[in-house]
């Protein structure tokens, strides 16, 4: 008899092998155009389970979180617009400035909570929003053309089989790494500051210590998406700052399930695969999509990976 947590385990594994199958699946079929549409779907995966770390574990409702999805992009499109082309420049220094721009950010978000905290991290979205728009050497609201992807010796992220590779092994380390992470003595902390953080505090450990430095490994993260994020589209806009892309990243989390990292995953090929589908059937697709999630969250309080597996979880911390 498997336990619920083999299950759950068992089934991100089969999620895993079908993304990994992906590929050659659709070059068969003679539809290779849809690797694109894979490709965004696990870099948007990855963004949403780096939200999640904050989110469902740490209890961080982040309406700025595509901030540094943006950054990420945006210091690959700076480096190359100086004819910086190698690929490890490329996403070390977006990791780097994206864990400095997440720790300047949570150096003073986290010390708030609840509606405050929405808020707070909303207005420092907003703006690194404004700023992007306001630089017009690099586009302002126009966007930045990118001449080429990043150089990564014989690998060639302009084959789209390749960049969604990349992004896979991406997606699988950061999955593996954050696993380990949220069931450590750091996750059970920061699990237990989300249930209840004067108690925490009463104990000896300090809140602001462990919360601040999920803000930053999670805003790391992010920043490794957009720097694929920039690879795919060879173009990268303030758009990818906007609030309205948090909002995205944040309902690919709820939808799937908060607390569960595969659940973000989930929540981002359902998510973005509707986007899709819909928007080609109908220019209000929106209409269609917000009352399929009104029902998700209505009917399935732990997401879609709580619905398919036939119970009802309170999402958060549950795995």
């Amino acid at each position: 008899m498997l336990t619920s947590a083999s299950r759950h385990g068992l089934a991100t594994l089969l999620l895993l092998v079908a993304l990994a199958l992906l590929p050659p699946a659709l070059n068969a079929l003679g539809e290779p155009f849809y690797i694109g549409l894979g490709t965004r779907v696990l870099i948007f995966a990855i963004a949403a389970v780096s939200l999640d770390l904050i989110l469902g574990y740490g209890g961080m409702v982040s309406l700025g979180h595509a901030a540094y999805l943006g950054v990420g992009a945006y210091t690959v499109g700076i480096l190359s617009f100086y004819g910086v082309q190698n690929g490890f420049v490329h996403f070390l220094s977006a990791a780097a400035i994206s864990a400095l721009v997440a720790l300047a950010i949570g150096a003073n978000s986290v010390r708030t909570t609840g509606i405050h905290f929405i808020m707070i991290s909303l207005a420092f979205g907003q703006m690194l929003y404004y700023l992007a728009v306001s630089v017009s050497q690099f586009g302002g609201d126009d966007g930045l053309n990118i001449d080429a992807q990043s150089a990564f010796g014989g690998l060639d992220l302009g084959d789209p089989t390749s960049l969604y590779y990349v992004s896979f092994c991406i997606l699988v380390v950061v999955l593996f790494g954050l696993d380990r992470l949220v069931n450590s003595r750091f996750g059970m902390v920061l699990r237990a500051v989300k249930s209840n953080e004067p108690r925490v505090r009463t104990i000896g450990f300090s809140p602001y210590r462990y919360k601040l430095t999920a803000f930053v490994i999670s805003g790391t993260i992010c920043g490794i998406a957009g720097a694929l994020l920039a690879n795919q589209n060879l173009f990268i806009s303030p758009a990818s700052m906007h609030w309205g892309r948090s909002g995205e990243i944040l309902i690919m989390t709820i939808l799937g399930g908060m607390g569960t990292l595969s659940g973000a995953v989930v929540g981002s090929v359902v998510y973005i695969s509707l986007e899709y589908f819909l928007s080609r059937l109908t220019e209000h697709w929106q209409a269609v999509m917000g009352p399929l999630i009104v029902l998700v969250v209505l009917f399935a309080g732990g997401g879609l990976v709580a619905l398919l597996a036939g119970r009802r979880v309170a999402g958060a911390g549950s795995r």
